[in-house]
């Protein structure tokens, strides 16, 4: 295993190995106080699951559901050590994440032997006040989460699984994992304004950097929308727009930030606060008396009238006398520090308005000669932009002259890279929009001309395979936006079908094609184990038929391209006889399924279940496949000779398809990874039946073939 690795890896494994033995031995005398903050993170969050987390979930999962789906939900435990294994797993997290802290504070003496340890010690106030932030930016996100995202969401996926005839019986482990799943993506996204205020104001991302890359950044967004949440618009957007929002105040408050540290010698909040002390006084006067006529002149029973309105239980009370007046106090307070943060923003607000280029706030006003080589390389791109090049080399000579090679070396990359800037920018300006076009095309038509000109390739020649896909996808690329919106307009309305009752109404008339013997209202029950099952089902199901209508309009406009490269013989007409054969096939197949062989192999597993007595709850993805498989899967299995016939007419000889069996199989395993049930049985009760029905086109085409001796295709020269 060792030798596997290089020397810098191997090295740095063994630094770790000794840093973690050394903060051991370190700790060593304070191992038992570190247990005991992980033994109480672990059992506290243990007995906390079990005596009211679970009771909390279930009410958040049902808060704004009717009385009718809150009755049809239900909460199972599928082997009887889930419940008791997942508090553990929980209680084992949250336990580590206690003592870790601790550990790291008794092996500092370790870390400082190693440098590991911050040279220059942040004020303990700095400390509170960043933690503090960070735990009220958590409570909130997770907040969110908790009265608005997930009450919505739950009620939303339990609705639209009844509407199709499921159960919505959640397993325990799944739920719960999707509710802390997207608890702490909540809790984590919080952390923005937090994140980016502090990178730029240390500039180790500047402003700029977050104003300018907006797009990115909403990209990014929806990105970790769709990782987190279910894969359906209502919840993306429910889970995107208010991070969009945040990344919005997120940006304003870098901005704050940045002016205030770049204006820091125009800025004096002392001063600013000195000369505004009556108003401050006065505001928090005003604070404290309005909290007082809150609580004794009818605030209590106009804020409870509002919370009954709202649906809420919660209700407050008037605090006794002592308490009364610090309520006071702290109110008046908070209006205190509120004052004071608005009056030294009002005037970090007017620095920056009030900043013209080469004045403080401008990031060009920025001294380079005062940075260190890392505060060269973090300064904003405007430092360099009008930076000639003496200047630069006169800046470089100084910090060499100083000994500082690598500031020497930062100040001239840096200049290079604005200098490369500002020449491409001169040449966007100078070229022409048709001209460049027109030189794009012909560079393209040239490379294609030289790859026709290369001659006939190895038929094991994996470059030439590249090149002929290149030439083939650079043929399509006119017309992606044609395909794209085919894929996306079948997806659209194939996902909507299902996801507004279709797929109820195709449950409940496959159930109709059943015997009446096995009574299928009363035996048959499909349950969803995950909240987002459905859903994931039904985009894939939607997915797979865009695929399916996408691959002739794909095939219509490669056409031409795959006839220039010889892999095909007939004209683009044939392309419609191509999609009415397989068309024909696939129907036939899935008319076959459907009336015989899905009912006669559920009727069978059905009856032989009823027949012993047990409960039949088929999993949503589990039942689905089956019925795709045993109808639509009939039709597929019937169109891959007929495809491989086809084929032979347009030139693909019986020995090459003999000879791809491999490749075509590793083809069939990724197509059954993407579209079905994620187990390796399911992959391989998929693979085989196609690679027999793929067997099956070899025999047809055997025969048909004279055994390879004589081609279905024309001779080149007879086409038509």
């Amino acid at each position: 295993m060792s030798s596997a690795l290089d020397e810098d890896t191997r090295q740095t494994i063994a630094q770790g190995r000794e840093t973690a033995g050394a903060m051991l031995r370190a700790a060593q005398k304070d191992l038992q106080k570190v247990f005991i903050v992980f033994l109480v993170g672990f059992l506290g969050t243990f007995y906390a699951l079990r005596l009211y987390v679970w009771d909390f979930f279930k009410g958040i999962t049902e808060a704004k559901m009717n009385s009718l789906t809150a009755e049809s939900v239900e909460i199972i435990a599928q082997t009887p050590f889930d419940v008791i294994l997942l508090q553990a797993k929980i209680g084992l997290v949250v336990g580590v994440l206690f003592a870790v802290p601790p550990f790291i504070y008794f092996s500092r003496d370790a870390l400082r032997a190693r440098d590991l340890w911050p040279s220059s010690p942040i004020p303990v106030w700095k400390l509170v006040v960043l933690v503090a932030t960070m735990v009220v930016l958590f409570v909130l996100g997770v907040a969110y989460g908790y009265l608005v995202f997930f009450p919505f969401t739950f009620a939303f996926l339990a609705n639209n699984a009844i509407s199709a005839g499921f159960a919505p019986t959640y397993s325990i482990v799944k739920w719960a994992q999707f509710i802390f799943l997207l608890t702490v993506s909540f809790g984590l996204a919080t952390q923005l304004p937090l994140v980016m205020t502090g990178l730029s104001y240390t500039e180790i991302v500047p402003y700029e950097t977050f104003r300018d890359k907006w797009r990115h950044a909403i990209a990014g967004i929806f990105l970790a929308g769709a990782l987190f949440t279910p894969p359906d618009p209502f919840t993306q957007v429910l889970w995107a727009m208010p991070v969009i929002t945040l990344y919005g105040f997120s940006l304003y408050l870098a901005r704050v930030v940045t002016t205030a540290r770049r204006g820091s010698d125009r800025l004096d909040v002392k001063r600013t606060l000195t000369t505004r002390w009556n108003l401050l006084a006065g505001v928090a006067v005003l604070g404290g008396a309005a909290a007082y006529g809150f609580f004794t002149y009818g605030g209590v029973a106009a804020a409870n009238d509002l919370l009954a309105a709202a649906g809420s239980d919660y209700r407050t009370v008037v605090p006794e006398e002592t308490l009364l007046y610090a309520y006071v106090a702290a109110t008046g307070l908070l209006a205190l520090v509120l004052a004071a943060m608005y009056f030294v923003y009002t005037d970090i607000v007017a620095l920056a308005g009030s900043a013209t280029p080469g004045t403080v706030g401008d990031p060009s006003d920025i001294d380079v000669a005062e940075l260190d080589a890392m505060g060269v390389r973090a300064a904003p791109p405007e430092a360099f932009a009008d930076m000639e090049e003496s200047e630069a080399l006169r800046l470089s000579s100084q910090a060499m002259e100083a000994g500082d090679k690598d500031k020497a070396r930062a100040i001239l990359d840096r200049f290079d890279a604005a200098e490369e800037e500002r020449n491409a920018e001169e040449q966007a300006e100078d070229v022409d929009p048709v001209d460049d076009v027109t030189d794009r095309t012909e560079r393209a038509t040239g490379t294609f001309l030289s790859e026709l000109t290369e001659g006939e390739k190895d038929e094991d020649d994996v470059g030439g395979y590249y090149d002929e896909i290149a030439f083939v996808l650079d043929s399509i690329t006119s017309k992606s936006f044609r395909i794209a919106a085919v894929f996306g307009v079948t997806l659209a309305g194939v996902f909507g079908w299902l996801y507004t009752g279709g797929m109820g109404a195709v449950f409940e008339q496959f159930l109709s094609q059943l015997p009446p013997e096995v009574t299928p209202d009363q035996n048959i029950t499909v349950v969803a184990l995950h909240p987002m099952e459905a859903l994931i089902f039904e985009v894939k199901f939607s997915t797979l038929i865009a695929v399916l209508v996408t691959l002739p309009v794909v095939a219509y406009y490669a056409w031409p391209a795959l006839r220039e490269r010889n892999v095909v013989r007939h004209r683009r007409r044939a392309v419609f006889g191509w999609a009415g054969a397989l068309t024909v096939g696939l129907l036939g197949g899935f008319a076959l399924g459907y009336s015989y062989v899905a009912p006669t192999i559920i009727s069978f597993l059905v009856a032989d279940a009823v027949q012993s007595n047990m409960i039949i709850a088929y999993r949503i993805t589990n039942f689905f496949w089956l019925i795709f498989f045993t109808t639509a899967g009939i039709g597929i299995l019937v169109d891959i000779p007929v495809l491989m016939v086809l084929l032979n007419t347009a030139g693909v000889s019986y020995r090459t398809m003999r000879e791809r069996w491999r490749e075509v199989t590793v083809g069939i395993l990724a197509f059954a990874a993407l579209f079905t049930p994620a187990d390796v049985i399911t992959m391989f009760l998929v693979t085989v039946p196609l690679m027999v029905a793929y067997g099956a086109g070899l025999g047809v085409l055997y025969v048909i073939t004279l055994g390879g001796r004589r081609n279905l295709a024309k001779p080149r020269t007879a086409d038509v």
